[in-house]
Parts: C-alpha cells; sequence; structure tokens
C-alpha cells in the first residue's frame, strides 16, 4: 500500500475553477456594459424585481386545500443548503410576502413600504429573512442574476480628485446606468428597449451619491463638460451580493441608547480625513458605510425593528416612502432595497397605542407569521433535526409525534361546537376527514380561531425539550413519547414566557389528550402487530367475502366442514362491520359497496385484496386481533412468569412491531409492555 501523499498548493489550486472566478470578477467598460445591458435587460432591475425574480427562479407550486387555490415555493423549502432554513407549514403567509415583492417589483405602492414580518417568538421570522439575504447571495452568482457597479480609474495626475487614489469604488455599488444625466435617460431606455426586456416599469432615478458626484464634477470641470471623456475614466464592475464583504445586505438591531446614533444607518464622518481634505462636508472625507448605504441594490434587515428610538425612525420614513436617506451635511441620497423588519406582538402592541410611531404605522406592510397549525408539518421541523443522520441514540415511533401534537393543540381555540374535541380539530387542519365534518365546517373553524397560530408554544420551547430527554439518564437507551412528554410538561413550571397559572393548567390540561391519543395509536399497532398473519388474514377476508356475496345475491353458503348450505353468517359479518363503525342500517349499502367493487376489479381483469380496502383492511386486522389476543395473553406481559409458548408468540409480534413500524429491541418491549398494562387493566377499548 503507497504512502499518501501530503497536498501542494498546485494540486490544491487544481479544484479552483479560474474561468469561473474570471466571470464573477468581470471588468469592463460603460460601453461595454450598455451592450450587456442591450442584450440582457434584466441586469439594470430594482432590488424588488431582482427578489421576485429570485424566489420564482426556483419555480412555484399550484395545489388545492379546502378548495382554495394556493402556491408553494420551493425556494423557500431551502433545498440547495439541504434544508436548513427550511420553512414549513407557512404556505398562505408566503404567498402574501411573495405578492407583495410582485406589487413592487410592477411599481404599484408597495415599494415605498417597510415589510413588518409580525408574530410570535419562534415562528420562523428571521429564518424568512435569513433566506431572503442567502438567496440573493447565490442569485447574484448566476448569469441570471448578475448585476454591476463602477470604479472611477484616474491616472497619477487627477489622483487629487478622488482623494489620493487611482480607483475610487462607488461607495454605495451603484447602478452604472446612473451615470447617465437624468434627462437623457428616457431615451436611453426607450432606444434600449428596456420595459420589453425586463417585464417591468424601469424603476430608476435619482442622482450618484455625493462622493461620485464630486468627482464627477470635478472631471466634468477638468474635460470641460465634455461627459463622453468623463465616462473614459469609469470602469464597470460585477459585483456579488454578500452579507460578510456588506455587499448589498445590510443589518440593524437596536442596541442601548447611548450607544448608538443614526451613523449606523447613514455613514459618519472620518475624521482622519478631515485634515486631508479640509472640510468636514467633503464627501472624501466620509465613509458612506452605514447599514442604509451598503445594503443598496439589495435588502436591509431591521432586527425586532420597533424597538427603534425615534431618532432613528425618520431615516426608516423616508427611505422607505421616497427611496432617500440623509447623511450627515450631504444632500439626500437615492437608495434602492428592500426593507424587512419583524417584530413580536408585544412589540406591535406597542406601535399600535404610541401615537408617535403613526407615521410609521401609515408606511408599514405588516404580514403575519404564525406558528403552524398543520400536525404533519410540525412533525417536519423536529424530523429535519432529530433524525438517524443527526442522531444516533433511537428515537422510538411516534416521539416526536406526540411533541408536535401536543405544540399545536396549545396554539388552537377550543372549538365552539361542543361535539368536536381539540383532537378532532386538530385532524381535520390536518387534513384527516372525520365523519359529519365537511371542507366548509373546516373553513368555518379556522374563521372562528382568530387567534389560532399566534399563542401557544413555540417550535424552539419543543426542541430545547428534546434535547433535555434526549441527555436525560432516563432515555439511556432510546426515548420514547412519555418521557419526551413529561419533560415538556415538567417545562413549564420554568417557562420564561408562559406566567399565568390558568394558561399551564391548560397546557397540562392538554397533553392528557395527547396521551390518550398516544394510547390508542399504540394498541392499534399492538393489534395489527398480533393480527399480521397474512394466512389469517386472507382466510378471515375470504370467509367474510363469501358470506357478503352470498348476502347481497340471496344465496346460501356452504360449510366447508360439514358440505351443507347454510344461510349467511350475520354474526360474523356484523362483527367485523362493526369494527369500523358501520351500523345495522348502513351495512347493506357497505356490502353492496364491496361487492362492487370486487365486480369492478374483475372486469379490469384484477382479483380482490383486502389491502386495496383501507376501511376492510382495518375491520378484518380488529377481529383477528380480538380472536387471537386471548391465545396470546398479552397480559401475562407483565408478570414474571411466562410460559414458552407465549413467549415465542409476543416475541413473533415484538419482531413485526421492528419490522413493520420503526421500534428497536427495547422500545418494543416497552410498547408491549404498556398496552399489557391497559388489557391488564380491563380495558379492551378499540382505538378508533
Amino acid at each position: 500500500m503507497s504512502a499518501a501523499t501530503t497536498p501542494t498548493i498546485d494540486s490544491l489550486a487544481q479544484q479552483q475553477d479560474l474561468e469561473r472566478y474570471r466571470q464573477l470578477h468581470w471588468e469592463g467598460n460603460l460601453d461595454e456594459y450598455l451592450e450587456m445591458v442591450r442584450r440582457r435587460p434584466k441586469i439594470v432591475r430594482s432590488a424588488f424585481q431582482r427578489i421576485y425574480d429570485m424566489i420564482l427562479s426556483y419555480g412555484r407550486e399550484e395545489y388545492v386545500d379546502n378548495r382554495k387555490k394556493l402556491i408553494r415555493y420551493p425556494f423557500f423549502r431551502d433545498e440547495q443548503n439541504d434544508g436548513a432554513d427550511a420553512i414549513y407549514g407557512l404556505d398562505i403567509p408566503i404567498m402574501r410576502l411573495v405578492n407583495i415583492f410582485k406589487s413592487s417589483a410592477f411599481g404599484y405602492g408597495t415599494e415605498k413600504r417597510v415589510l413588518l414580518l409580525h408574530g410570535p417568538v419562534g415562528s420562523s421570522k428571521s429564518t424568512i429573512v435569513r433566506l431572503l439575504k442567502k438567496g440573493l447571495e447565490a442569485y447574484s452568482r448566476t448569469d441570471e442574476g448578475a448585476l454591476y457597479t463602477y470604479e472611477w480609474d484616474v491616472p497619477d495626475k487627477l489622483k487629487h480628485i478622488t482623494g489620493g487614489v487611482n480607483r475610487f469604488p462607488s461607495p454605495m455599488h451603484e447602478d452604472p446606468m446612473r451615470l447617465v444625466p437624468a434627462d437623457w435617460r428616457s431615451k436611453l431606455i426607450a432606444d434600449l428597449d428596456l420595459e420589453k426586456g425586463l417585464g417591468y416599469p424601469v424603476q430608476m432615478r435619482g442622482d450618484i451619491n455625493p462622493a461620485c458626484r464630486f468627482i464627477y464634477n470635478e472631471l466634468m470641470k477638468y474635460y470641460g463638460g465634455d461627459w463622453a471623456k468623463v465616462m473614459k475614466h469609469v470602469v464597470v464592475k460585477r459585483i456579488l451580493i454578500s452579507e460578510k464583504d456588506r455587499v448589498g445586505i445590510g443589518t440593524f438591531q437596536p442596541k442601548d441608547e447611548k450607544n448608538q446614533d443614526s451613523t449606523e444607518l447613514t455613514g459618519d464622518i472620518n475624521y482622519r480625513k478631515i485634515a486631508e481634505f479640509g472640510s468636514d462636508s467633503d464627501p472624501r472625507a466620509f465613509n458612506f458605510d452605514g447599514e442604509f448605504n451598503i445594503a443598496n441594490r439589495g435588502l436591509i434587515e431591521f432586527i425586532e425593528v420597533l424597538k427603534l428610538d425615534v431618532a432613528f425612525l425618520y431615516d426608516l420614513l423616508s427611505a422607505s416612502q421616497e427611496h432617500v436617506i440623509k447623511p450627515k451635511k450631504f444632500q439626500q441620497t437615492e437608495i434602492d432595497e428592500v426593507i424587512i423588519g419583524h417584530t413580536n406582538e408585544a412589540e406591535y402592541k406597542k406601535l399600535l397605542n404610541n401615537e408617535f410611531m403613526e407615521a410609521l404605522r401609515d408606511r408599514t406592510v405588516k404580514i403575519d407569521i404564525p406558528y403552524i397549525t398543520k400536525l404533519d408539518e410540525e412533525i417536519k421541523i423536529y424530523e429535519k433535526d432529530y433524525n438517524r443522520r443527526k442522531i444516533k441514540k433511537h428515537i422510538a415511533p411516534h416521539t416526536l409525534e406526540m411533541a408536535a401534537m401536543w405544540a399545536i393543540l396549545t396554539r388552537l381555540e377550543e372549538p365552539k361546537k361542543h361535539n368536536l374535541t381539540m383532537v378532532q380539530k386538530l385532524k381535520l387542519y390536518n387534513g384527516k376527514s372525520i365523519h359529519g365534518y365537511t371542507e366548509d365546517n373546516v373553513k368555518e373553524l379556522r374563521k372562528e380561531g382568530t387567534r389560532e397560530g399566534m399563542m401557544g408554544v413555540s417550535p424552539r420551547y419543543v426542541q430545547d425539550k428534546i434535547s433535555a430527554a434526549l441527555v436525560s439518564e432516563k432515555s439511556e437507551g432510546h426515548l420514547n413519547p412519555f418521557l419526551l412528554m413529561n419533560e415538556l410538561e415538567a417545562g413549564l413550571r420554568n417557562h420564561s414566557l408562559i406566567r399565568a397559572e390558568e394558561e399551564k393548567k391548560r397546557y397540562r390540561d392538554l397533553m392528557a389528550y395527547v396521551k390518550q391519543e398516544y394510547e390508542d395509536i399504540v394498541k392499534n399497532e399492538v393489534q395489527r402487530a398480533i393480527s399480521a398473519d397474512e394466512d389469517a388474514l386472507q382466510k378471515l377476508c375470504a370467509n367474510y367475502i363469501d358470506n357478503v356475496k352470498a348476502y347481497t345475491q340471496r344465496e346460501k353458503v356452504k360449510n366447508k366442514y360439514t358440505g351443507q348450505d347454510e344461510e349467511p353468517d350475520e354474526r360474523l359479518m356484523r362483527s367485523i362491520e362493526d369494527k369500523i363503525e358501520i351500523s345495522e342500517g348502513m351495512k347493506d349499502d357497505f356490502r353492496r359497496e364491496i361487492m362492487n367493487y370486487i365486480g369492478a376489479l374483475a372486469i379490469e381483469g384484477k382479483t380482490f385484496d383486502h389491502k386495496t380496502n383501507e376501511r376492510l383492511q382495518k375491520a378484518l386486522e380488529q377481529k383477528l386481533f380480538e380472536d387471537q389476543k386471548d391465545s396470546i395473553k398479552l397480559s401475562t406481559l407483565i408478570s414474571s412468569v411466562v410460559d414458552r409458548e407465549t413467549q415465542k408468540k409476543i416475541d413473533i409480534v415484538k419482531q413485526r412491531m421492528i419490522r413493520n413500524f420503526g421500534y428497536n429491541e427495547e422500545s418494543a418491549t416497552d410498547v408491549l409492555n404498556y398496552v399489557a398494562s391497559i388489557f391488564a387493566r380491563g380495558d379492551t377499548k378499540s382505538s378508533g
């Protein structure tokens, strides 16, 4: 075996795509840029247009839920990062957000607003903004998402104009098209046919930033007003949006009022350069590096935006409505960026009650980002972090499901209709059908629940308790639902956001519903494992079908043992049908339905299999379980003495639990013991 060779700089460098690097760092002149714009007009999109196109570049999926047409945007699944920041169960709020981007892209007015993501803590507000920032960074590296800015390139004899440097970059990464005088732009837009190529109105107005304007004016003086000669000093270059490099993405977080002022947003004087230029109003002695400055062409995020001091409010108002900011000692400066903030409900209530914030309210578009109220989507949040790839410890089936169920129950309001339980309401919201309830009922329930999703426990709390349960000594071998449910319940005592005892009591009462639901689920699984004898199921099914056929055709059934013709076995048929709540009055319809189904299969050349009819399969499994459970003597599991024959049957059931439902040896034993203890109490109620 040859010894491993030590990597060298040259061998490592072979992994680099040098041609791609050159494409991403392209430089050229203004003529080349204008030709590029003619061929690819989308280069000059506004920030809103670019973000909207970026989201659409990942596609869109239409689907129907409750007879309502909805759109799902794959961008928010974050598949490009293996789902690290995937958003689940928020299709409607995401649709509203994307529609605002669309409206802004077409210049319908929302581009003049602050976008405010509002919702309870841990409802994915920050994650949505983080996705947009990551998406912009990646999109700017594609051919479709390319964008460009400019630098001034002057010889040594003109370095005094740029402050002693040969290359002076635009500090706000402005589009080179802004160098074209405002009164010439309409002809340029028409000549390039930009409106048609963009698919949107051209949203370009205003002047270049104060520093570049100073250099532009000085060069115009030098060349006697010859604009073409001034433009020879312009180098156009591609830019890559990057939060780390502070290009196109800004983030602002309110801090202590004494240690923060508005210069963090709009830039500040460079006191070291005042001596060089002789004045603090010389733009070359100013750092245009505030969050608004560096976010130009992209997006600025305001964390907890409503905690802003009033001093910052004026900058935010003009930035949103007029798309301008006011750097200290300089003229108003145009910006092109998406302003998006997020806040929790407590802060939003303060906004509503603060008369000084009326102007902000008037310039805000609020998008509610609630907690998830759909069980399957909530489960995905926990499965993303606690799966076999990431967690070595075995997590028993239904552990995450029960945690998700409890979390969602805390977010739902009590049904106003007394014949509907909280768990049934949860199942309806999850798309399950419940006898007697239609899609219209579900719509009505959602309309009644005005606070649903804006209250309850956050996924973050559940994740913390899953982590705590995983490292607990009690879960040495594996984590099961009861260990996690106990951890969730115990954590309520010290929950920092739940102070009211009445609320804590409500959450504990809801946990009792979850435990009952879990009991029904595992009883059903054990029943299915016991009755998973395929030969016995096939025989029971064939016997039932023979009797149903004879009954519907008013014939007799031949007894296989005596050879005598007998009446259909009504007792057998009803014992099976009762398991799926087929009433005496409905039995004829159900039996005809089964025979029609068998007849339709025969016409297609197919044979009937009980597995193709979910309701019948469930009924057969429960009937077989009742017939077999006494022979297995499940209740003897809790005894210390089990005879060899019973142990052999129990081992078979255990292996079925492992193979069919995902248990391991230890968790399967736990579940069988638990279900055995239920039967030992004399509780023989079948799960519904």
